[in-house]
């Protein structure tokens, strides 16, 4: 496997940070997987992914999202989007999915979108979904529970008592402290990640995961949220998209398979034709770093050659 960099500017000027990995031949390729990451992370930590990817001939490009990784500036912007971030995030996805277009014409796409990047993905299919010939959803979630609206109007307030660039403990609190609750007494914040231990740990030293992101950020997330689920977006999503989720049993971001289920089902409601889904016991939100993590990425390769090789 080889890797490459580069970066793009977006229309609000905004540099964003690209990974390639590529295996060692590129001809008779199968497809391109673009990778969208997480909220306070970087698409550095899919390199592990990246490799299994690669060696079974697929090429992958992953961009560090505004406010994110290599994306970011200064360690004070980690988590500043600007202004309607989330539909930004999603416009800058769209930007690099040309640029692979551009360079891979003849391969078909696959959006693999975890987390945070999983709920960038079920926006971007539902505006841009004849771009891509297959979506993966991990450590995902359906509609949100009424909660969200309390979200949005709590940030709001947050944002405009002390800027776009506040950093609200109260926020980061409603947020994070019930997805660790569950797996007490906790041996750190972010136990709710991983099984793993040597891999929460990792998480915890890398300077571009787990910082305090300022109250703009949610504002503009939760309000994206909220959007997905309109029955006016959801419509948009074309019925052919083969789309597989995968999540923990024990991930709280999905209700603990609860919410996952719920958006299968509401996508075969929609009326989409391949739509598959698998629940790991003992889970927890990130499978690619669980572990039985090998068991997941041959799941996740078993997938992508049926349907979209």
């Amino acid at each position: 496997m080889s890797m490459r960099s580069f970066s793009f500017i977006d229309p609000d000027g905004f540099e964003i940070f690209v990974y390639t990995w590529l295996p060692e031949i590129t001809s008779g390729c199968k497809a391109v997987v673009q990778i969208a990451h997480g909220m306070n992370e970087t698409a550095e930590r899919y390199e592990r992914f990246a490799k299994a990817l690669t060696a079974n001939g697929y090429i992958v490009y992953a961009n560090d999202h505004r406010g994110h990784g290599r994306s970011v500036k200064s360690a004070g912007d980690f988590g500043y989007i600007g202004e309607d971030g989330y539909t930004k995030m999603v416009e800058n996805m769209h930007q690099l999915n040309r640029l692979i277009q551009s360079e891979h014409p003849s391969l078909p796409i696959v959006l693999f979108g975890h987390s945070m990047g999983s709920f960038l993905a079920q926006t971007y299919i539902s505006r841009y979904g004849s771009t891509v010939q297959g979506v993966i959803l991990s450590g995902t979630n359906g509609k949100q529970s009424p909660m969200l609206h309390l979200g949005i109007y709590l940030a709001k307030q947050e944002m405009k008592k002390n800027g776009d660039k506040w950093k609200s403990e109260r926020i980061r609190k409603l947020v994070f402290d019930p997805y660790n609750k569950p797996f007490a007494p906790n041996r750190t914040d972010f136990d709710w990640l991983t099984r793993d231990q040597q891999e929460v740990d990792a998480y915890i030293q890398n300077p571009c995961c787990g910082n305090h992101f300022p109250a703009s950020f949610f504002y503009y997330f939760f309000k994206g949220l909220r959007d997905i689920h309109k029955s006016e977006n959801l419509k948009k999503i074309p019925k052919d998209l083969p789309i597989y989720l995968f999540s923990g049993a024990k991930d709280p971001v999905g209700n603990c398979g609860k919410g996952v289920l719920q958006l299968a089902s509401a996508y075969r409601t929609l009326g989409l034709k391949h739509v598959q889904y698998k629940l790991y016991p003992g889970g927890r939100h990130e499978m690619l770093n669980e572990i039985n993590r090998d068991e997941v990425t041959r799941d996740v390769l078993k997938w992508l050659d049926e349907y979209c090789a």
